[in-house]
């Protein structure tokens, strides 16, 4: 039985909802680094990351839509790491010019 386009439409529409959460996050993020509150906006890439890591474990690869890039371990280990990483950068940094 053949599947309605509309419903195909949908189901692929709701397959990138994950990965546009995650993008949502990164272009508030732009906003408040180009406000001068750079802290801020990186603390919020950080947290989008470890967001896209957590939808990557619990989502199935067809549910992941765009955030599934490899296999699902190497997905999260990925996106949790570098979230880590930013976050340490992001809450390390004491003085100079951007503080």
């Amino acid at each position: 039985m053949a599947v309605p386009s509309h419903q195909r439409d949908r189901k692929a529409a709701l397959t990138q909802l994950p990965f546009s959460l995650v993008m949502l996050i990164v272009v508030i993020a732009g906003l408040r680094i180009f406000q001068y509150h750079w802290r801020e906006g990186t603390a919020l890439i950080g947290g989008a990351l470890m967001v896209a890591a957590v939808l990557r474990a619990i989502l199935s690869t067809e549910q992941a839509g765009l955030l599934a890039i490899r296999g699902k371990p190497v997905d999260v280990l990925s996106y949790a790491g570098l979230s880590v990483l930013i976050l340490f950068v992001t809450f390390t940094i004491t003085g100079g010019p951007l503080s």
